[in-house]
């Protein structure tokens, strides 16, 4: 694809254009300002993954600014994926963190609802949710594309300054296993009609349901619209794979996983046997863009799995 025909001309967007088997990890911001967390973190994943997402608060949890991470990761040499979500933020918040995200040099946003504040360490605090994640993919759509506000207004200084609007690469999430599972495939359509250039999905384990749902986005040609990205998370044990299976939204394991962990030698080294086997199994799937790799605190374990996968070394994109 020709740099004239991109939207935002980011590595990520780019590397999805020419049809690369792309790979994205994910960094959670600390609870700090211990700024060195972010560094090891970045020193694990630099080289190994196309892109990083940057958590916004993930689970309702206070953490340092995904914008503001995201620069820092951006200065180190580390593409980021600036997850933008919906609960703390009203519209003019949300259009105003795009504006001053995309001035920042970050090129890729990932629209979420957000976890509900119940969940988090700030159960009362009030949330605002003023859009969903899918009217939020369309209002970033139409800064882009329209070059207009939410309010209808043109993106630019004054009547007769020019139309200068956010140049970014839109994502979003979908949940292949939440219920009712005929929904999920009309919810992945509605964020493609609403503008989105990339998902990445919920975990998967459970990979006869992931292929049934995906089945279903080929037929419906959403496939050919969109780059979907499967989401991947090594299990380190067996209390850890029973926790999500039970208490994990939108999450399936098969027993038979379960069973592997138990009976393995060391469970976080079968955890890590399964992720690669699953990772070889996605790629060879139709519609199925890349991988994104979610080692939560487990970052340093991220080369280790890029290499069994044979996912090395990671493709190049010329400055």
């Amino acid at each position: 694809m020709e740099a004239t025909k991109l939207k935002s001309g980011s590595r990520l967007e780019r590397l999805l254009a020419r049809g690369e088997f792309v790979l994205t990890g994910e960094l959670g911001p600390p609870r700090s300002v211990e700024l060195e967390i972010i560094d090891k973190k970045v020193a694990h994943l630099k080289g190994y993954v196309d892109a990083a997402n940057v958590t916004d608060n993930q689970t309702a949890i206070v953490r340092i600014s995904s914008i503001a991470v995201s620069k820092m990761l951006l200065d180190r040499g580390l593409e980021p994926v600036a997850q933008i979500t919906c609960r703390d933020r009203n519209r003019i918040a949300i259009q105003s963190d795009v504006l001053g995200a995309y001035a920042l040099g970050l090129r890729n946003i990932l629209c979420l609802t957000g976890d509900h504040q119940t969940f988090g360490d700030h159960p009362t605090a009030r949330h605002v949710f003023d859009l969903d994640s899918i009217q939020l993919i369309k209002v970033l759509k139409d800064m882009r594309d329209e070059k207009r506000f939410a309010g209808g207004e043109e993106i630019r200084n004054g009547k007769k300054g020019p139309l200068v609007a956010p140049q970014i690469f839109l994502g979003a999430a979908a949940n292949p296993f939440a219920d009712p599972f005929e929904f999920r495939i009309i919810r992945l359509a509605k964020k493609v009609k609403a503008g989105a250039d990339f998902i990445q999905t919920q975990i998967v384990y459970d990979m006869d349901r992931f292929e049934g749902w995906l089945k279903q986005a080929r037929d419906m040609g959403l496939t050919e619209k969109i780059k979907i990205l499967a989401g991947i998370t090594p299990l380190k044990s067996v209390p850890m794979a029973k926790y999500m299976k039970n208490k994990v939204a939108g999450v399936s394991i098969p027993d038979a996983l379960i069973d592997r962990l138990a009976k393995a030698e060391k469970a976080s080294d079968e955890g890590i046997k399964i992720a690669v086997e699953q990772i070889q199994h996605l790629r060879q799937l139709d519609g199925i863009a890349g991988i994104h790799l979610m080692a939560i605190e487990w970052e340093h374990r991220v080369p280790e799995i890029v290499e069994k996968a044979g996912l090395l070394p990671r493709p190049v994109v010329e400055a």
